[in-house]
């Protein structure tokens, strides 16, 4: 039996994939979307999922999106709006305007793009559910991390607020806030492909998280009775107390 359609986008590599992966094992029809199609391709193969190559910060592509969506024979229930990133790890008064520029529009203006498309088919369904994949550097800043900080501090707030402005209907907002996990992608991407020092920010972490860990806790979280709205669930590995406190073996 289909839990009904689930939405994921970012989902070509790291959590997105992983969190595709995990709602197609609990039953939900998966619609995959992200800019690199064959990886995509590849994900629906394995999984069933559907897969829609769609770019969050391009209208033409997220109203397609919705298309797709509302062609499918069940209802959309759930948007885990996880395409995101960071770029760069300047100090502020060296910034890369540009790269302030992207993070923002990728992880505020596109989680507001894909959420404002998909919502009405979400208080359709009667039963929606909307997960917000944000991170603890959406409440401590650290050194050189003001654009990626900004960024996930604004896309909590856009949670808060879309909860306050769906009470009374029947859409949950959960935000999903991890601390550090380790993906093939992100820090790479961060630093420019420069693969060591990617590699420096986990040295010395015994297990920090890894994808299918996050994924397992979206899946907890959507699976709840529709009554029970898991407001925000922070994940760290053991080894982090905190944004600054990582327990390293030397």
């Amino acid at each position: 039996m289909t839990q009904g359609v689930a939405v994921v986008t970012g989902a070509s590599s790291g959590i997105g994939a992983a969190t595709a992966r995990r709602l197609a094992a609990e039953g939900f029809t998966v619609v995959a979307a992200a800019r690199r199609i064959d990886r995509l391709e590849a994900l629906a193969t394995e999984t069933g999922a559907v897969p829609v190559r769609c770019d969050v910060t391009s209208d033409t592509d997220v109203t397609a999106l919705a298309d797709v969506v509302s062609g499918l024979d069940a209802p959309l229930t759930v948007l885990v709006n996880n395409a995101g990133g960071a770029f760069g790890a300047d100090p502020v008064e060296q910034a890369d305007v540009e790269q302030w520029r992207a993070m923002y529009e990728i992880n505020v203006v596109g989680t507001v793009r894909v959420t404002r498309a998909l919502l009405p088919l979400l208080v359709a369904s009667g039963a929606g559910t909307i997960v917000m994949m944000g991170s603890t550097a959406g409440f401590v800043t650290y050194e050189g991390g003001g654009g990626y900080t900004a960024a996930k501090h604004a896309e909590k707030a856009v949670a808060d607020t879309l909860r306050l402005e769906l009470s009374g209907r029947p859409v949950r907002v959960i935000d999903i806030s991890p601390g550090m996990v380790r993906t093939d992608e992100f820090a790479v991407k961060r630093f420019g492909g420069d693969a060591d020092k990617a590699a420096a920010v986990y040295e010395g972490v015994a297990e920090p998280l890894v994808a299918d860990d996050i994924a397992d806790v979206v899946a907890f979280a959507v699976t709840r009775p529709h009554h029970v709205n898991i407001d925000r669930l922070v994940i760290r590995p053991l080894a982090q107390a905190a944004q600054h406190k990582v327990h390293r073996i030397k």
